[in-house]
Order: C-alpha cells, then structure tokens, then sequence
C-alpha cells in the first residue's frame, strides 16, 4: 500500500497531457447507472438554479461541464455532475446525495476523478459526531470494516490519497474509500463493484430508518447545510475550476454543490 499526498492540480501538472476519454465515458456510464437507482427510490425535481447549468464551457473542444442539482420530500441536495477537459487529461464527476432531517442516515458521496490516472472517492458521511454516539457508529460503520480492510490489504496498485488540507482530511469517515488507481480495466471493475454495493447499502439503510423527532430535525438540516457548504467552499479541487472558467463561473458552480442559490425549499422548512 501506497500513499499520495499532493494537491490534485499539482498531480495534473505533473502528468502527461494525454486523452482520457474513454476512462471518462467509463465514469460518466457508472456514475448514470448509480443515480438511476437513486431515481427509482426517490421522488426528486432538478432545481431551477442549476438548469442553466447543465451544461458550460465548451466541451470536448475545450474545458467543460455538467451540473444539475435536485430535491424532494426526502432528499435535501443531490448533486450530478462533471468538470473537465478530458481530450487533455482531466474529468472530475460526482454524485452526491444528502438527506432530509427527516432520518439520520449518512449522507451518500461518491466522487470519481482522471488525471490522467484514476481516483475514486466513496463515503458515508455520518449525521453525528461518532465518537460519542457508539450506536451510530455500530449500525452505520462497524459492519463496513472488514471489507475495508481487505481492499486495503489485497488491490497493491491502490494509493491511498491523503489530502494536503487538514480540513478535507477531517471531513473522511473511517470506512472511506479514498485512492488513487490505475486506469486498467481489472481497477475500474473494482469501483464498479464497489460503488453499486454501497448504494445499494445505502438505500437499504433509507428503507429501513427510524424517523427523527419533529422537534430535532430543524437542528439536524443545520448542521447538515454548515457541513455540506464547508466541504463545497473548502475543497482545494476548486482551484483547477479557477483555472478552466475563472472566478465567477466557479463561484457559481460552488454555491450549486451546496444549494446556495437554491429555489425549491429544503424539506420540512
């Protein structure tokens, strides 16, 4: 086991400018077959804020994108989208969903990058502090160790990713996925796999969740929205949408991935 610990645009710099568009039509297809799954459990409407989004830049001439952020009864933010200039190396999709008040399941974030190597990024992001509520971690976390641990030990072309920022380093739950891979074909099966069985997981955990009491869930949506917008703003990954769309483009694509120009109400407000 491998570590990497540098800047995602250091690691971009340092690359050969190369095409990886097939690595990203092989995301973009993973990504598409997960949120069907998601669509199929939720109701959901795309929020007008982002429609003018869902498309920018000028793709696959140059840098470009996607963002359609949605919401509904029992979703607060659910984020689809993708950054890039994959003909010169680069593409950056996510998927993300997070969760009414109305449950304290984790949140689901799951984010897939080409450098042109491959990244990957799957989490639970928990809804309390887990270190003083030992059920959470028990029902949530503890039953993920084992496998943890073993794509850890088995898969040696993996590389762990530690982020140079403290602030993202805190922001991992410790059953996170978080590495650097290569782009061949038995790896990419790997996230396959591995993404398709946390989704399921997770939608498994919606099904089944105890409701919040009314009187905790105006706290819990705070919490939720403070959380959701530090990671957005904090991300150093925002330099590279600096680079490609300038400062004001990539404002606006921040304040997307955490709902700040957002139309549609959150649920229960």
């Amino acid at each position: 086991m491998t570590e990497t610990v540098r800047h995602v645009e250091s690691m971009l710099d340092d690359s050969p400018v190369v095409d990886v568009t097939p690595t990203f039509h092989a995301w973009q297809t993973l990504l598409a077959e997960l949120k069907a799954k998601i669509d199929a459990r939720f109701a959901l409407t795309l929020d007008p804020s982002t429609r003018e989004l869902a498309t920018f830049g000028n793709p696959p001439e140059s840098p470009g994108g996607s963002l359609q952020a949605y919401t509904g009864p029992e979703v607060d933010w659910m984020v689809h989208s993708w950054l890039g200039n994959p003909t010169a190396s680069f593409a950056n999709l996510h998927l993300t969903v997070w969760l009414g008040p109305q449950i304290r399941v984790p949140h689901l974030g799951i984010a897939l990058l080409v450098w042109p190597e491959g990244w990957f990024f799957v989490d639970s992001v928990p809804r309390t502090q887990l270190l003083a509520d030992g059920d959470y971690y028990d029902r949530y976390y503890a039953p993920l160790e084992k496998d943890w641990l073993r794509i850890r030990q088995e898969y040696d072309k993996l590389a762990w990713f530690t982020s140079p920022t403290g602030f993202i380093r805190g922001s991992l739950s410790p059953t996170a996925y978080c590495y650097s891979m290569p782009t061949t074909d038995d790896y990419l099966e790997l996230v396959r796999e591995l993404t398709h069985a946390h989704v399921d997981r997770w939608l498994q955990w919606v099904d089944e969740a105890d409701e919040v009491p009314e009187d905790e869930q105006a706290a819990l949506a705070a919490t939720d929205l403070e959380i959701r917008r530090n990671i957005a703003e904090r991300d150093p990954a925002n330099a590279l949408g600096v680079r490609y769309f300038g400062a004001e483009t990539t404002d606006r694509l921040v304040r997307a991935l955490w709902g700040g120009d957002r139309e549609i109400p959150r649920p229960g407000a």
